[in-house]
């Protein structure tokens, strides 16, 4: 079974964005992909959250491949595409019509140029 870690923003997400997601690994998992959600699969409890960048660090180590619910405002979401990008993971974004590209180096133009390897 396919595993994939999907990096999105938790603590600041906005119900809109929660819908999306919610909806996309709803797809995911009626194709017998297995998701790694870290809203639903990562103890969010963590006054510190070093645990909570362990937990998501295995889970992302353990996948497949690496989906992106992009929005910069994430800081957890950069840390997390951080290691993901150390562990070489194949990165699909999956709000790719809300990747703005910027007119000099940026994230969002460092992962528009990621997602587009095979």
């Amino acid at each position: 079974m396919k595993k994939i870690f999907l990096i999105c923003p938790v603590r600041n997400i906005n119900e809109t964005q929660r819908q999306k997601i919610n909806d996309y690994i709803k797809f995911l998992e009626s194709k017998n992909i297995k998701s790694y959600y870290p809203a639903r699969d990562t103890n969010q409890n963590d006054s510190i959250g070093f645990r909570i960048c362990m937990d998501n660090r295995d889970g992302i180590k353990n996948a497949d491949e690496v989906h992106i619910f992009w929005d910069s405002n994430s800081q957890g979401s950069l840390f997390d595409l951080g290691m993901a990008f150390a562990l070489n993971k194949k990165l699909v974004i999956v709000n790719i019509d809300e990747v703005v590209p910027t007119a000099t180096k940026s994230f969002a133009n460092m992962i528009l140029y990621w997602n587009s390897f095979e």
